[in-house]
């Protein structure tokens, strides 16, 4: 039997371990103008290429790239968005916020503030307080209400004086305008920021009484008013 040695040097002979050990699965403008180069050469000398063909070709190609460099420098604004709403967030840590919601917390006997402010006169103004099932626990009749800004501190028991565990609580403020229509006041709650995460590209402060706000909805930096139930 004959055996033959492998040969190195300017041979041109490539050995095992020069193979790539990755390969590409997409193809980059480089491979394109390859391929494209490949038909010219290899192509049927009695059948040419069309160079209308090949100049369709060529456009197609580079607006599918042009449309992928937007596509990535999109993602790339919008991680950065991202990042940059996260440090923004972090400058919240320790302080106390206002923002835009509806729920109440109670933390350790504590109720939080809740905060609405009306555009006009009202009638019949009724705080409505629910638990994580939506059952109602607590109605309040608030009277009536001019216009401006007013805070509702709910004292944690149910509407038979029974002091409620701590959680969190759904709050609407309902009430009736000038023309006897009933009307759900917007509301704003406040608490103190002791965190900062991120779900599916929504930034959320974390606040120390285990609430979550969307940064977006903060409205402004507050004095946290409570009152012991």
């Amino acid at each position: 039997m004959t055996t033959t040695s492998g040969t190195t040097g300017t041979s041109g002979t490539t050995g095992v371990g020069d193979v790539p050990k990755t390969h590409k699965t997409t193809l980059d403008q480089q491979d394109f103008m390859t391929i494209l180069l490949a038909q010219l050469k290899y192509q049927d000398p009695n059948n040419p290429m069309d160079d209308k063909e090949m100049a369709s070709q060529v456009v197609q190609y580079s607006n599918l790239e042009a449309l992928n460099k937007i596509n990535d420098g999109v993602q790339d604004l919008v991680k950065s968005n991202s990042d940059d709403s996260i440090l923004s967030g972090v400058n919240y840590i320790g302080k106390s916020i206002k923002s835009k919601g509806f729920n109440l917390a109670v933390d350790k006997g504590t109720v939080s503030t809740l905060y609405y402010g009306l555009g006009e006169a009202v009638t019949n103004v009724t705080a409505n307080v629910y638990d994580k099932d939506g059952d109602l626990v607590s109605s309040v009749a608030l009277g009536s209400k001019g216009k401006g800004e007013y805070t509702y501190v709910w004292d944690g028991k149910d509407t038979n004086g029974k002091v409620q565990p701590d959680g969190t609580y759904g709050i609407i403020i309902r009430a009736e305008n000038a023309e006897g229509k009933k009307v759900m006041v917007q509301s704003e709650i406040s608490g103190k920021v002791n965190g900062v995460k991120t779900t599916n590209g929504t930034v959320y402060l974390q606040l120390a009484d285990g609430r979550s706000v969307e940064l977006a909805n903060v409205t402004e930096v507050v004095n946290t008013a409570t009152t012991g139930s």
